[in-house]
């Protein structure tokens, strides 16, 4: 009998323990609100957003009660805090609205201020971004997934990310922008590119050569790199 409650008891541990390792937190609420909010092409409907701001409290809840443990899969981790980042940045919109760029809020170092509270600690935009996401998954793909709510920004993705399909995600998100002529101009002897490049230059190594991964011409490796100006003004609607 004994042995028999051992083996049950063992047993039940080890659902327990398994169960834990595989949670997850559900980003639903979320991906309905962006496929509701934000077009194919990146724009945001701020003031539908704004109406259903209560659902995007319920989910900025939801990401606060289920921080990243270290048993999550990679994927898992990062498509949270990819999502936590979009969220709360569209919150920092929606708080401050009406206001024509990001750049108005906070004497333009919106993304300094320590607001953003998951788990037990209180985080900043640039804290998940610069001390989170770059130094712990090494994937310069994110700066094409994270959106910092301005119209030079690669655009929003009208739907959450998800640990499952991720890499899909930030491949698809990394390849249209590089290839919108909107954001960046790309020809065999010159780039035309997005200051995110210059920015963050650390994270993509030899340009010419991250630029030629996602694109259908051939660039050269001592080609002209110009840096496009960065517009500010809000990627949406919020009024």
């Amino acid at each position: 009998m004994n042995r028999l409650i051992s083996f049950f008891a063992t047993g039940f541990l080890f659902l327990l323990i398994n169960t834990e390792s595989t949670a997850q937190v559900s980003h639903q609420v979320f991906d309905n609100l962006l496929k509701s909010h934000v077009t194919n092409t990146g724009v945001v409907n701020y003031a539908a957003f704004k109406k259903d701001e209560a659902k995007l409290d319920k989910y900025l809840a939801t990401l606060k009660a289920n921080h990243p443990k270290s048993s999550w899969k990679r994927n898992d981790k990062l498509a949270y805090w990819i999502n936590a980042y979009n969220a709360f940045t569209i919150k920092l919109i929606l708080d401050n609205m009406p206001v024509k760029s990001i750049m108005d809020i906070n004497s333009g170092k919106a993304w300094d201020v320590e607001w953003i509270k998951l788990g037990e600690n209180t985080y900043s935009l640039n804290h998940i971004e610069n001390k989170i996401i770059r130094p712990e998954f090494n994937e310069p793909r994110i700066h094409f997934a994270v959106n910092c709510a301005a119209k030079s920004c690669p655009p929003l993705l009208n739907a959450a990310y998800n640990g499952a399909t991720l890499e899909t995600q930030l491949q698809n998100q990394t390849t249209k922008f590089i290839q919108n002529k909107n954001f960046n101009t790309v020809a065999p002897n010159q780039l035309r590119i997005s200051k995110i490049f210059e920015w963050y230059a650390s994270d993509f190594g030899v340009i010419t050569k991250y630029v030629d991964q996602y694109t259908n011409v051939r660039v050269a490796s001592d080609a002209e790199v110009i840096y496009v100006e960065y517009n500010w003004a809000l990627n949406g609607l919020n009024k």
